[in-house]
């Protein structure tokens, strides 16, 4: 399987994965100009495209999704019945979808996808997980707590594109209204960088090869201070000398293969 994320982050969220001639998007948050842009810029063919996954209804993971339709309308766009009427509403995208039930498994573009319930503040939030038949990548960008749906999508990865989203005490002394503390340190909010190491401590099986920290915040959380924690829990859970990097909002990734 092969890996790139054009971008990661509250501005706008995409990668592309594939498998031989077969490539799936999750999520589109960019505009489709600067998602053409970025996927140019990876030498990344979109006319090759079997489908895209959303996983929720905010706008950094669907802005992009009206323009997209118009420009490849052939391009299925998969989600459950919440999260599609949801993106409908937000985006005015209509029509094309292919629908599934959340904690359900199915088959996109040749990969069999499995949708597990996170908890996050939308209609519907799943993460997934994309099997080619003998790898397996975990996707989980938005959730405010782990629960066992998400430990046992983890405990199969092969490779994870995990939220690491804030710091607690950078997070703590923002500027940012209470509120709006609360709302991202909440269970249906964002996970934080300990609740990241948490997982990877209780969850990780030998098999994970590749750990991507995804959705850090700008303000409350730093590169550095996320990959700590996380190579920490790495080292814990004996998987000291697996890479893990930190995505980027403003920058796709390399092309991670596994």
């Amino acid at each position: 399987m092969r890996l790139r994320v054009f971008a990661s982050g509250s501005k706008g969220n995409c990668l592309a994965v594939s498998s031989g001639a077969s490539s799936i998007l999750v999520d589109l948050g960019l505009s489709c100009r600067e998602t053409l842009a970025r996927m140019k810029a990876c030498a990344f063919d979109p006319s090759r495209l079997a489908g895209v996954l959303f996983t929720h209804d905010h706008a950094d993971h669907c802005s992009g999704a009206a323009t997209f339709r118009k420009r490849f309308p052939s391009v299925p766009f998969y989600a459950n019945g919440a999260t599609a009427d949801a993106v409908e509403a937000r985006s005015g995208v209509s029509g094309g979808w292919k629908l599934f039930e959340t904690a359900s498994s199915f088959d996109a573009g040749g990969f069999s996808v499995t949708a597990f319930s996170v908890p996050h503040d939308a209609a519907d939030t799943v993460g997934y997980l994309i099997s080619d038949g003998e790898k397996n990548l975990f996707v989980a960008t938005d959730f405010g707590c782990v629960t066992s749906s998400v430990r046992d999508a983890f405990s199969r990865a092969d490779a994870a594109v995990l939220e690491s989203n804030h710091d607690m005490a950078l997070l703590s002394g923002s500027n940012r209204p209470w509120s709006l503390k609360q709302r991202i340190a909440g269970r249906s909010g964002h996970l934080s960088n300990d609740g990241a190491a948490d997982l990877v401590r209780s969850a990780a099986s030998p098999r994970l090869k590749i750990l991507l920290l995804a959705h850090l915040s700008e303000e409350c959380n730093a590169s550095r201070l996320a990959l700590e924690t996380a190579k920490e829990a790495c080292s814990a859970a004996g998987l000291a000398d697996i890479p893990v990097e930190a995505l980027s909002q403003n920058e796709p990734s390399r092309l991670y293969v596994f």
